[in-house]
Formats: C-alpha cells, structure tokens, sequence
C-alpha cells in the first residue's frame, strides 16, 4: 500500500554491540539463522546466511559477518 510505513525491528549484535533496523521478514530470518546455528543445524544455518545476505547485505555486515 502506497505511503503505509513497513515496520522496523531493532536488533542488536550480540557480540559487538552495533544495532540495525530489519523488517518483520529479515528479523525472523535473522531469527532463525541463530536458532539454526544453535541447534547445530549448519547446512540450515547457512542457507539462511546466504539468503539474508542477499536481502540485506548492509544489515548482513552488522549482524552475521
């Protein structure tokens, strides 16, 4: 919908501290990427890496590099 404003989720690296904004979708891959890492499910971890890195690289940089 025109002019309707996506929502943005806050999220924090763990490990450095910096943040970045996602969208609901990226959030929860973002989500599952760590679920999966985990869990030890590294063929599923990723494969969401790749896909996240695709859908936001800058976010991917913050976040998961």
């Amino acid at each position: 919908m025109k002019g309707r404003m996506t929502q943005q989720i806050k999220t924090i690296n763990p490990y450095s501290g910096q943040s970045t904004m996602l969208t609901k979708e990226e959030h929860d891959l973002y989500q599952q990427i760590k679920q999966d890492e985990y869990l030890g499910n590294y063929n599923l971890m990723q494969r969401g890496l790749d896909m996240f890195s695709r859908m936001n690289a800058k976010a991917y940089m913050i976040l998961l590099d």
